[in-house]
C-alpha cells in the first residue's frame, strides 16, 4: 500500500483506495495531575502544578478495509477508548496520521460526523421524553436526510429490528433492549459507511442481543457498512466479527482473524469421558487426569497440548481399555484465549 501522502491544505492524506481507516504510527499521552492530599496539597498544586504523563496509546497502527466488521478490544485501560475517540474524532492524537474515508477526523469533523455512526451502549442520543419517532425526525433535519432515504431506511430497519410497536412510546419507557434497538437505528438513519459500536448489548437479554447480532449482520451483508466494536461481551465478537485487534498497555498485541487466536495460543484441549463404573485410569503420558464429581468417580477430564497428543490416538486408548458411556470434546473458549493474551501468558 502506498505511504500517506498530505495534499494541498485540506489537511487530507491520500493513500490505497481499498481500505476505508488508514491508522499510522498513532500515540496519545494525558497529563494527570498529581498533588498530595489535603487543603496543603491543594495550595502547593495551585502555586507549582505537578503533572504525570501516562500513555495511553502507543505507536499503533493498522488498516480496515471498506465492508469489514473488526473487534477492537483490551483489558479496562489499555487505550481502546482513546484510540476509538481519535478515530471518530473526539480526540487528536498527538502524533502519527488517521485517515478515515478520505476525512482527518479530528480537522474535518463537521464534514466527517455526516459519514459515520457512532453507538454507545451507556449513552443515548435518543431524546429522553419524546417518542422514538419524534427523536428519529430531529435526526432526519439534523443530517438533512432526503425525505425518501429516511423512508426508506426507518421503514427497513423498523422491520428488521422488529420496533413498530415501541415508535410512539417515549423513551423513558421503553425496556434497555428496546433502546438499544431504538439507537442503532438512530445511528444508521443517515446511511453512513462506518459505524463505530461500544458495548451495543450491555444488559440486554439473550432474546435482545441475539436481534441486534443478527441485525448488524445482515446490514453488513447488505450495505458493506464497516463496522468496529469494543466490547467486553466476546459473544458479540465471535457472532460478528471474522478479525480482532488486541491492544494492552497501549500497544497493539495481536491483529488477526479469531481463528488465528484458537490455531495461535489454543494449544489446549480437553477430553470429558463418563465411564460406564467408577474406574481408576491409568496414568497417560503428557496428559493431565481430573476427577469431575468428587461423588462419581466415572466422569473425569483429560487435558493435553495437541502438540504432545494426537486426539485419536488419546479416544481409540481409552475405548480400547476402558468401558465408556459419553466422551465430548471441547476447544478452548475464546474468553479463556483472550484472558490469557491479556495476562501475558502465550505472547
Amino acid at each position: 500500500m502506498k505511504d500517506f501522502i498530505k495534499v494541498n491544505n485540506s489537511s487530507q492524506i491520500t493513500g490505497g483506495s481499498d481500505c476505508i481507516i488508514k491508522v499510522r504510527n498513532v500515540s496519545k499521552i494525558f497529563k494527570i495531575s498529581r498533588r498530595a492530599a489535603g487543603i496543603p496539597g491543594m495550595l502547593a498544586n495551585m502555586i507549582a502544578p505537578k503533572y504525570e504523563k501516562k500513555q495511553a496509546v502507543k505507536d499503533i497502527s493498522f488498516d480496515i478495509e471498506q465492508g469489514e466488521m473488526v473487534g477492537f478490544i483490551g483489558p479496562n485501560g489499555a487505550g481502546k477508548s482513546t484510540m476509538i475517540k481519535m478515530l471518530s474524532g473526539i480526540l487528536c492524537p498527538d502524533s502519527g496520521e488517521i485517515q478515515v474515508a478520505r476525512y482527518i477526523p479530528y480537522r474535518q469533523r463537521k464534514e466527517y460526523v455526516q459519514n459515520i455512526g457512532v453507538v454507545f451502549g451507556q449513552k443515548s442520543q435518543l431524546q429522553w421524553d419524546l417518542p422514538v419517532i419524534d427523536s428519529f425526525e430531529l435526526l432526519k433535519a439534523i443530517y438533512r436526510i432526503p425525505e425518501s432515504d429516511y423512508k426508506k431506511n426507518l421503514n427497513r430497519f423498523i422491520e428488521m429490528l422488529n420496533m413498530s410497536e415501541f415508535l410512539n412510546r417515549p423513551v423513558r419507557q421503553l425496556s434497555l433492549g428496546q433502546r438499544m434497538r431504538a439507537d442503532i437505528v438512530a445511528a444508521l438513519l443517515h446511511s453512513p459507511k462506518i459505524v463505530f459500536f461500544d458495548e451495543p448489548t450491555i444488559g440486554v437479554d439473550i432474546v435482545g442481543k441475539e436481534t441486534i447480532r443478527n441485525f448488524i449482520c445482515e446490514l453488513n451483508t447488505q450495505d458493506n457498512v464497516s463496522m468496529i466494536f469494543t466490547t467486553h461481551d466476546m459473544q458479540d465478537i465471535e457472532k460478528t466479527c471474522k478479525r480482532l485487534i488486541i491492544i494492552d498497555k497501549g500497544s497493539k498485541v495481536y491483529d488477526g482473524s479469531l481463528l488465528g487466536i484458537r490455531e495461535k495460543y489454543g494449544t489446549t484441549r480437553q477430553l470429558d469421558v463418563e465411564f460406564n463404573k467408577d474406574i481408576e485410569v491409568a496414568p497417560i503420558e503428557h496428559v493431565q487426569i481430573q476427577q469431575l464429581d468428587e461423588t462419581d468417580g466415572r466422569k473425569k477430564r483429560f487435558i493435553f497440548e495437541n502438540q504432545e497428543v494426537q486426539i485419536d490416538e488419546l479416544m481409540n486408548h481409552l475405548l480400547s481399555n476402558y468401558g465408556i458411556r459419553d466422551i465430548n470434546v471441547s476447544e478452548p473458549e475464546i474468553e479463556a484465549l483472550i484472558r490469557k493474551i491479556y495476562n501475558g501468558e502465550v505472547l
